[in-house]
């Protein structure tokens, strides 16, 4: 029986000590530690990795303090676009979602994607499609609204830049995309990643998080990994996957190959943010390049813990 284990992230970014409440950290801290308590009770229950990973970033979607579900960013018109994805390591099968508008919890959509159709990758209006055909629960713009977001749009609307959402300076609230890898008994492991994107983009622009081998990525014979960050350098960098390669080509440990792709690959391309990862035997890394990533790991060797800072 392997170490079953949990890993979450909730966005890597500047975030510093000095632009948080106490009332605001003990925030981001409990709602890291809920998410990461529901997902890891599916693995104590002996579920399956894949449910541990969406039930945790489920939790996290409707978490408003966090850049994905309910907490997602405006786009440029106003509105909110949401891409998420998921992968089952112990068949190689994937699901994700881009662009799509009124779903309550993408993640949930992006696993439908990937049982019910024949495709991997759906986008906007069909994947919206999709949800209403299979029943997936829909929200009304009201839901997503919140006055964090609409101060931070309109923040990015007179500066006239699309910005990641960790990184705009409005007093000390941070937000971020959201994400989890587990490891269960059996040792099958699973990623799942959801965000709202940046705020003020235009185009229907897409980050690395629904994409798969970019933002997401999940195998047993090496690795499952959630990234965050600045989206369009993952995806140049294929970062997920690149720890994956790693791994099997190289030989590397899970932390090697993270460390690798996350403090030199990315660094020499200005590539800033993180990734969590899990291997087969219930190892997991949380690694970030910027001043903070939220997270938070717990598994029955005894580890259990959530972090924000460096």
């Amino acid at each position: 029986m392997s170490t079953i284990t949990l890993a979450i992230h909730g966005g890597a970014g500047t975030i510093l000590r000095e632009h948080m409440t106490p009332a605001l950290e003990a925030a981001y801290q409990q709602a890291l530690q809920r998410a990461l308590d529901k997902g890891y009770a599916v693995l104590e229950k002996q579920g399956t990795a894949l449910d541990a990973v969406e039930t945790a970033v489920k939790d996290l979607e409707d978490e408003p303090l966090f850049n994905a579900g309910k907490g997602s960013v405006f786009t440029f018109n106003g509105e909110h676009e949401m891409d998420a994805a998921i992968m089952d390591g112990s068949n190689g099968m994937a699901g994700a979602v881009a662009g799509v508008r009124g779903i309550r919890n993408p993640v949930e959509l992006a696993r439908a994607v990937m049982q019910h159709t024949e495709h991997v990758f759906l986008a906007g209006r069909g994947a919206e499609e999709l949800a209403k055909a299979l029943g997936i629960p829909e929200a009304s713009p009201d839901y997503f609204f919140t006055e964090q977001r609409n101060a931070q749009w309109k923040l990015a609307q007179e500066s006239g830049q699309t910005a990641l959402d960790h990184n705009i300076q409005l007093k000390d609230k941070k937000f971020g995309t959201v994400g989890a890898v587990a490891c269960d008994h059996a040792g099958n492991v699973a990623a799942a990643t959801s965000t709202g994107g940046m705020t003020n983009k235009r185009w229907g622009r897409i980050g690395d998080s629904p994409i798969i081998g970019s933002g997401t990525y999940a195998s047993n014979h090496t690795c499952a990994i959630s990234c965050t960050g600045h989206g369009e350098l993952f995806i140049r960098s294929i970062a997920a996957y690149d720890v994956s390669c790693l791994m099997e080509y190289k030989g590397m440990t899970l932390e090697e190959a993270m460390r690798m792709v996350v403090m030199h690959k990315l660094v020499k391309i200005g590539g800033e943010g993180g990734m969590i990862g899990v291997d087969a035997a219930g190892n997991a890394a949380l690694l970030f390049n910027s001043e903070g990533m939220y997270r938070g790991v717990r598994s029955s060797s005894g580890v259990s813990e959530v972090a924000i800072y460096k």
